[in-house]
């Protein structure tokens, strides 16, 4: 059954049962708890928990952490600030942290986009590799940068210009070991907006979204970037904005990617074309990674609303059966993510929203919040506004509640271009106690432990 609700106050198919979700997160808990996933983890006595973030959106592309035993009420004026380095160059990426580096992209004028390596001790920089130009220079709004999160898998990492220019390089060293170009390679089309995705590695593979007719999406060898296939989208959808994510369900794996036609899925060993849900490509650009819980995938149509599909096996195929869409859930380019069976986001409007994920029906929303980036650890959402200011705010179904609120010091000046002013698109990052804010050049370090 398909069942579209337009207002917030409905409520979804009744097929989607409470006690099948509960079942879903009890499974889901227990899969996460035997996968390590390429984290470091470290348990005290004290039961406190501390991890990397090595790729987009954590170490599971949730936007959850599994850090504990952190501040739970941030101080007048902000957690503790270790330091704070300027001028590491221009950029939208967001960082990721493993072990004593961190790793992410800028770029200086446009024939000089770079992935570097800094000491997350001081913030002094170890290497910098460049790996193309800035792409779609003439964008509009015209703020061309580097837009990429590099993704760190072991001994190397995969970063992606805003170009196409995609690179494996060493992480201890910054030596290039081999590159692709998304344009010339695969015919890719990216949006207007220039490629902005963060690679997904996958066991020997990593994904990409070329975009286009002929490679809509791609898997490479990761060791040397062969290509293992190319998967051709029907209707040839140019890139969007988000990265792909993996999601087992209907009895097979897929990798799941926003396009700028729609939510789809391709088969994860084949590439095989497998479903497409068009509604949440409503809005005017496709920022929104998806978020994926069991057999059911949310996604946002940006200033629009969100919906959820049920992935259901259908003879060789997978079939997405819509269960809800409803205007005003989360759908900014800041994401959202799902912290015991509750969707938490913003939205274009304005408003920070607590969804019942099961149902799509709006438990509380925060009027005049902002729009901005979420991610969750410890049970509180950390949002990163874009105009710069941090917010931490209890990640509870009962109503807003929050506890702290900063903006950090000496922020980097926005420029305006036309009616869209510059704004700070970079999420949130939660790495062995530590928070991690950048800011266009600017990276602060903050101590979030609980004392």
């Amino acid at each position: 059954m398909v069942l579209v609700v337009p207002d917030q106050d409905q409520r979804a198919s009744s097929s989607f049962k409470a006690a099948q979700f509960n079942k879903l997160k009890k499974e889901k808990s227990m899969r996460s708890r035997t996968l390590a996933l390429g984290v470091v983890l470290c348990l005290s006595a004290a039961g406190v928990v501390r991890a990397d973030w090595p790729q987009w959106r954590g170490p599971e592309r949730s936007g959850v952490s599994k850090e504990s035993g952190l501040l739970k009420q941030w101080p007048a004026g902000g957690p503790k600030l270790l330091w704070q380095v300027n001028d590491l160059g221009d950029g939208f990426s967001t960082p990721v942290v493993v072990g004593s580096r961190i790793y992410m992209m800028s770029n200086r004028g446009l024939d000089n986009e770079y992935v570097q390596a800094i000491s997350t001790a001081d913030g002094k920089v170890i290497w910098t590799t460049r790996v193309g130009n800035v792409g779609n220079p003439e964008q509009n709004p015209r703020y061309p940068k580097a837009r990429s999160t590099p993704t760190v898998d072991g001994d190397v990492l995969y970063a992606l210009g805003s170009d196409g220019d995609l690179a494996c390089v060493e992480t201890k060293s910054g030596k290039i070991r081999w590159t692709k170009n998304l344009r010339k390679e695969f015919g890719g089309q990216p949006g207007e907006w220039a490629y902005a995705e963060s690679p997904l590695v996958d066991g020997d593979v990593v994904v990409v979204t070329p975009g286009g007719a002929s490679a809509t999406m791609a898997a490479l060898n990761k060791k040397t970037g062969a290509v293992i296939w190319k998967s051709a989208v029907p209707g040839g959808d140019a890139a969007g904005y988000a990265s792909a994510i993996i999601v087992q369900a209907a009895g097979r794996k897929q990798y799941v990617q926003l396009l700028s036609k729609g939510l789809v899925g391709v088969d994860a060993k084949t590439g095989q074309f497998l479903w497409r849900y068009k509604d949440v490509a409503k809005g005017p650009a496709q920022y929104f990674t998806p978020v994926a819980f069991g057999d059911y995938v949310y996604g946002g149509a940006l200033g629009v609303g969100g919906g959820t599909v049920r992935l259901k096996a259908n003879g060789d195929g997978v079939t997405a059966e819509q269960v809800y869409f409803v205007r005003g859930l989360p759908n900014g380019i800041g994401g959202a993510v799902i912290v015991g069976g509750y969707l938490y986001g913003t939205e274009v409007g304005q408003k920070l929203v607590a969804v019942e994920f099961a149902t799509g029906k709006i438990v509380w929303q925060q009027e005049n919040f902002g729009w901005g980036s979420v991610v969750a650890a410890d049970g509180m959402l950390y949002l990163h506004l874009v105009d710069g200011t941090y917010v931490l705010v209890e990640a509870t179904p009962t109503g807003y509640r929050e506890k702290g609120r900063f903006m950090p010091p000496a922020a980097p000046q926005h420029s305006k271009n036309g009616d869209f002013a510059e704004a700070a698109f970079s999420y949130p990052v939660i790495a062995n106690g530590r928070l991690y804010i950048r800011d266009l050049g600017t990276i602060w370090v903050y101590d979030i432990k609980a004392k």
